[in-house]
C-alpha cells in the first residue's frame, strides 16, 4: 500500500529524534536558553565533530535554529511547538513507568521546579497556574488566558513588573498565557508571555537560580521570602 502524500510526515522526523545523541541535545535545549556547539557536544557526551554533524540534521529537520555572535554559534529550539512536542513525546514515553521514575530521589529536584522553554514548569509551575487562577488574576481569552486588573495589581505587590502584559495591551492574548501539560505532574502548568516574563524577573532577581548544567530551579532564601505569599510550597522544601 502506497502512503498517501497528505499524510503527516512523521517518519522522517521520529528518525531524527529517535537518535540518543540528538534526543540529549534537544532536552538539554528545552531549558529555552542557547547553547553553544561544545555545550551541547558535553551535554551529549560526544566530541564536537560529532556534535557538529547532529546539530546539522536537527537543524534540517527544523528543530532548532542557530545565531551567528561573532566568531561562535549559538543554538536554540526553533520554537515553543517544538518544546511542547518534545514534552508531550516524554509524556507518552513514560506513561507506563512514570510514578516509578518521578520517585526516583534523583529526579526530585528536576520534579520540584524546572525550566520549560523560558518558563517555569513541575511542581512549582503548576502551582503557579494553580494559584493565578483560584485568586483570579487570569480570566480566559480565545485559547488561553489574560492577565486580569486584579492579577495586574496582585503581581505588582509580589514584586514583579508586567506592564505591557495586560489583555487590554497584548495583540494574541491567547499566547500571553496558555496551558502546557506538565512533563512530571500530567497536569497543566501555564506558558506563554506571562509566565516567561515571571521566570526571568526571577531568575534576575535572585529568587530562583538554575543549577549548573540542568533545568532544575533552586529557590534561594531570598525567593523563600518573596515568593511564600504567591507559592506556599516554596517553605516546604
Amino acid at each position: 500500500m502506497i502512503a498517501s502524500p497528505f499524510e503527516p510526515r512523521l517518519a522522517s522526523l521520529a528518525a531524527v529524534i529517535a537518535d540518543a545523541t540528538r534526543a540529549r541535545m534537544l532536552c538539554y535545549l528545552l531549558a529555552g536558553e542557547y547553547a553553544s556547539a561544545g555545550e551541547l557536544a558535553k551535554a551529549a557526551s560526544v566530541s564536537p565533530a560529532t556534535a557538529s554533524g547532529h546539530l546539522g540534521k536537527l537543524m534540517d529537520a527544523e528543530l532548532i535554529v542557530c545565531e551567528q555572535r561573532g566568531r561562535h554559534r549559538y543554538y536554540r529550539l526553533k520554537d515553543d511547538e517544538v518544546a511542547h512536542s518534545l514534552e508531550a513525546m516524554a509524556l507518552i514515553a513514560e506513561r507506563r513507568s512514570h510514578n516509578a521514575a518521578w520517585a526516583n530521589p534523583t529526579r526530585q529536584r528536576l520534579r520540584f521546579a524546572r525550566c520549560c522553554y523560558g518558563h517555569m514548569a513541575g511542581q512549582l509551575g503548576v502551582e503557579l497556574f494553580s494559584q493565578l487562577l483560584s485568586r483570579e488574576c487570569l480570566s480566559p481569552a480565545g485559547e488561553g488566558y489574560c492577565l486580569t486588573t486584579q492579577g495586574h495589581a496582585r503581581l505588582t505587590a509580589f514584586g514583579f513588573v508586567v506592564e505591557g502584559l495586560d489583555g487590554a495591551q497584548a495583540s494574541a492574548p491567547q499566547r500571553m498565557a496558555y496551558r502546557c501539560l506538565d512533563w512530571s505532574e500530567r497536569r497543566d502548568h501555564l506558558a506563554g508571555r506571562l509566565p516567561k516574563a515571571l521566570l526571568t524577573q526571577c531568575l534576575a532577581k535572585g529568587w530562583l537560580r538554575r543549577y549548573p548544567g540542568e533545568r532544575a530551579l533552586e529557590v534561594t532564601p531570598l525567593g523563600r521570602q518573596h515568593l511564600a505569599n504567591l507559592l506556599p510550597s516554596v517553605n516546604g522544601l
